[in-house]
């Protein structure tokens, strides 16, 4: 036990935890008082039953009212003390924690569907929940139960041993409860995680799925993974019901059989009446957090299963620590036998990939679908990291950067691109709360997309997003463009930039490529479309994950057309050789 306490002081959950140890501490001790408390009604009644109702005083049973009053007002004093505790034990975790683990969601982004599929700041809100509820309460009141069954004893050992049979039957119950939900309940969440997932990614494409006639079908496979998930579900709710309505009536029947056996032993005189009924209390009162605790275990459970996440989440994904501030990059490229492969996977995707680029150059990057453009593009920018080789930016590595000042001298126009709920001016300046309106509008023009913002109903302040106004897939790419060089980035990347745009849009691309290679900016750009590399100098070809050519762009063109027409010319030599066998 010394050991797990230790392994698990060393993550970064467990050192949030301990941070909280004299909060925790402070729960114990209240906790402590509190149950001491709880004898208050049990000796009240024995006083009431054994020395009132024969001494007939009425200024004693007034003492005792008294008395009796004031311990419950100083106990419920102490509850509220702990429940705002516990809550802030709750909220001072998350606190710890928030940035970290929207830092690792931020990251799993990059990811695509796989990161979607864990939710750490779920997870984070399901142990904050737990730390914060009753059920923590009833484990620190607990360890109260055997002092409760000792004080049981001390009135009469025959009410201690039925005390205790009746504890261990109950712990058996508890237990009993854990062997037979934890398992089911587990596949249930990952089963209705499965459904959610389905919804969400049909809602993201509700108009294809419409167009093709697909949303019955998919509705049909979010009915199955939800139906097994509610299926899993109540079957884990029903055994967990059926164990706590047993602990409920045996508890009962317990405080019963213990008043019953009082009343036997007073009957014969061993006991008074008085310890008769506060035996039944007191044996009320130490099962009464078993049976919480029996009550809550779903919510335990699932905090148990978030726990171990969140400490898997934060050692897959270490925390950024401090770097040496490198100066402002001036965009000079290096990959230098690059294999890589998408998160989670262990398929290269690219291999051995290797180019150089100097400032002022533009790279355009072509090849067949899957041939690896979009992974190098993620590569280029940091998001992903190679798994052999390595990518460096003036000379360093992307680890060697801090990503919070390098993020600005960066641009990159994804291939899939959605803005943020937002003005037109905050999507440009990247949310930046500071932003100078010029560069804004500097950005916008350089992108060949101002005079279009402008045409718009309230300019740059128009709100596009949820609610707001909705742009066309050009108008998107446009302004994600803007965005992408907003700053002036000395190293841009631009994945499939030119996918939805028309003839001017293609013209203002070219332009602003141009523009960027005269201020010594680096440009790389993945594209199918030749209107894309327009502005640039060099080329590399990908095919297969590998590098086919690369070089000046017009040697490689020159060199694709000559084989282009030794192609069609062996074609046509081929074709009249086969003519001449006919004849």
């Amino acid at each position: 036990m010394v050991d797990a306490r230790k392994a698990s002081e060393k993550t970064e959950l467990g050192q949030a935890l301990t941070r909280c140890r004299r909060a925790f501490i402070g729960i114990a001790v209240f906790s402590g008082v509190i149950n001491m408390l709880m004898l208050t009604g049990p000796l009240y009644m024995l006083q009431v039953y054994d020395r009132v109702l024969l001494s007939r005083s009425m200024s004693t049973l007034v003492a005792l009212t008294i008395l009796m009053g004031g311990l419950y007002m100083f106990m419920g004093l102490l509850e509220l003390i702990r429940s705002r505790i516990l809550i802030r034990i709750g909220n001072q975790i998350e606190s710890d924690l928030n940035e970290r683990t929207f830092g690792i969601w931020m990251k799993q982004g990059g990811y695509g569907a796989l990161g979607a599929k864990s939710r750490p700041l779920d997870d984070l809100n399901a142990v904050k929940s737990f730390l914060s509820g009753p059920a923590l309460g009833a484990l620190f009141d607990m360890p109260w139960a055997p002092i409760f069954i000792a004080v049981i004893w001390m009135l009469h050992w025959t009410l201690g041993l039925a005390a205790l049979i009746g504890a261990i039957l109950i712990f058996i119950i508890a237990a009993l409860n854990e062997y037979t939900t934890r398992k089911t309940l587990i596949e249930s969440r990952q089963r209705l995680q499965q459904s959610r997932m389905i919804a969400e990614h049909g809602y993201r494409q509700s108009d294809a799925l419409t167009a093709m006639g697909m949303s019955d079908n998919i509705m049909a496979r979010w009915q199955a993974a939800y139906s097994e998930g509610a299926s899993l579900h109540t079957s884990g709710s029903d055994r967990a019901g059926g164990y706590v309505a047993t602990t409920k009536a045996f508890r009962m029947f317990l405080q019963s059989s213990i008043l019953g056996l009082g009343c036997a032993l007073a009957v014969v005189q061993i006991i008074t009446p008085g310890t008769m009924i506060a035996g039944s209390i007191i044996m009320g009162r130490a099962l009464a957090p078993i049976q919480m605790a029996i009550g809550q275990w779903k919510g335990f459970i699932n905090a148990r299963q978030s726990y171990k996440r969140l400490n898997s989440f934060y050692e897959a994904v270490p925390a950024d620590s401090e770097i040496l501030q490198l100066p402002e990059p001036k965009g000079q490229i290096s990959a230098q036998q690059v294999t890589a492969a998408p998160p989670g996977t262990a398929e290269p995707v690219l291999k051995n990939v290797s180019f150089d680029l100097k400032p002022g150059q533009g790279l355009g990057v072509i090849g067949p679908s899957a041939s690896g453009k979009s992974t190098l593009a993620r590569l280029l920018v940091g998001v992903w990291m190679p798994q052999r080789g390595s990518i460096r930016l003036d000379g360093a590595t992307y680890d060697q950067w801090d990503r919070t000042l390098l993020g600005p001298h960066i641009g990159y126009l994804p291939q899939n691109i959605e803005l943020l709920d937002g003005s037109i001016k905050e999507n440009i300046s990247r949310f930046s709360p500071q932003a100078p309106d010029e560069e804004v509008v500097l950005a916008a023009q350089r992108a060949g997309v101002h005079e279009m913002i402008l045409k718009m109903s309230k300019g740059y302040d128009t709100f596009i997003g949820s609610g707001g106004l909705t742009l066309s897939g050009g108008q998107i790419q446009r302004i994600a463009l803007a965005r992408a060089l907003y700053g002036d980035p000395a190293f841009l990347v631009l994945d499939e930039p030119n996918a939805n745009l028309d003839a001017n849009g293609d013209a203002a691309l070219t332009a602003a490529i141009a523009g960027c290679r005269e201020r010594q900016k680096t440009v790389i750009v993945m594209t199918h479309r030749p209107s894309a590399i327009a502005a640039v100098d060099m080329l590399l070809m990908l095919n297969a994950g590998q590098v086919e050519h690369f070089g000046p762009k017009n040697e490689i063109l020159a060199a694709l057309q000559q084989k282009n027409k030794d192609r069609q010319q062996s074609q046509k030599t081929n074709n009249g050789t086969k003519q001449s066998a006919r004849t």
